[in-house]
C-alpha cells in the first residue's frame, strides 16, 4: 500500500510539475504576443502622424490643388450617394 502511495504521490508531482512548464510556455507565448501587438500600435500611430505631416505639408505647399482633389472627390461621392439613393420603379 504504501509504494502505491509513493507511486501515485511521483505521478501528482510530475503532473505539476508538466503544468507548470506548460503555463510557463504559455505565459510567454501571451507575454510575447502583447509586446508585439505593443510595438505595432506605436509604429501605426508613427506611420499616422508622418502622413498628417506629410498631407499638411502637401495642402500648404499647393492649395488649389488640394482644393480640387477635395471638390472632385466630393462630387464622385456625392454623385455616388445621389446614384444609390434614387428608387428605380
Amino acid at each position: 500500500m504504501t509504494n502505491a502511495a509513493l507511486e501515485n504521490q511521483a505521478t501528482v508531482d510530475g503532473i505539476y510539475r508538466e503544468v507548470n512548464r506548460i503555463k510557463s510556455i504559455v505565459t510567454d507565448a501571451v507575454d510575447d504576443g502583447v509586446q508585439s501587438a505593443i510595438r505595432a500600435v506605436k509604429q501605426g500611430r508613427d506611420v499616422a502622424e508622418d502622413v498628417v505631416h506629410d498631407a499638411r505639408y502637401r495642402i500648404k505647399r499647393n492649395p488649389l490643388r488640394a482644393a480640387g482633389v477635395i471638390l472632385a472627390a466630393g462630387i464622385i461621392l456625392g454623385g455616388l450617394f445621389a446614384l444609390l439613393t434614387v428608387r428605380r420603379s
